[in-house]
């Protein structure tokens, strides 16, 4: 567990009895590390939309047999047309969403090198221009890509549904009521751990 994790746990600990509970019940440790292969990430986040993890490996491995074996760079994926990348088990909108994310890093309009000196908010507005990229991609990419942890993934459906039997709430929550319940037991700046523990009350983790 790194140190800025062991400070997540301890404040969260000390201000939420709710997660205080789950956090003492379980050994698993929180799997946010920060990596750089922004790219990779997103076509993977693409490929993998309403799949299972073994489906969407089972796709990324036929999707790169298309190139060799070798994950391809932008430009080889709009050498292909839709037709040759539904060969690997893509849909057409998948398909589309992958061209239009190379051809925007060719052009210029997705910028990874400096993705890192934006806010959590300014990736979201840069991302979700991406076709096919919306804001629970980008919050799963800032989380489990990026590494931040101050990241509050509301329309996600396991943290509405955690949030709702954790706290005795009647019905799913809705964004606001996510986040007034994230003020009430404060969990920022390190909402992405809270939400981490969350999913760990469900025993149903996300994939990256």
């Amino acid at each position: 567990m790194t140190p800025a994790i062991q400070s997540a746990v301890k404040h969260l600990r000390t201000h939420d009895p709710f997660l205080a509970t789950i956090i003492a019940g379980t050994s698993a440790t929180p799997t946010l590390v920060a990596h750089t292969d922004y790219y990779h990430e997103l076509i993977g986040s693409i490929i993998g939309q309403q799949l299972s993890v073994k489906a969407a490996a089972t796709i990324q491995k036929r999707f790169k047999g298309l190139f060799g074996d070798a994950f391809p760079q932008p430009e080889q994926i709009l050498q292909r047309d839709v037709e040759e990348l539904r060969a690997a088990g893509l849909s057409y909108q998948k398909a589309g969403y992958i061209q239009d994310l190379a051809r925007r890093i060719l052009d210029g309009s997705v910028h990874f090198d400096t993705l890192d000196q934006l806010s959590n908010d300014d990736i979201i507005g840069e991302l979700t221009k991406v076709k096919g990229i919306g804001e629970w991609t980008v919050h799963m990419f800032l989380m489990f890509c990026m590494g931040r942890l101050d990241v509050l993934p509301v329309g996600d459906l396991g943290v509405r549904t955690g949030i709702m039997r954790l706290y005795g709430l009647e019905t799913l929550p809705k964004a606001e009521t996510i986040r007034i319940v994230a003020e009430q037991y404060k969990w920022h700046p390190y909402e992405s751990v809270a939400s981490w523990y969350v999913w760990q009350s469900l025993s149903n983790m996300p994939k990256s």
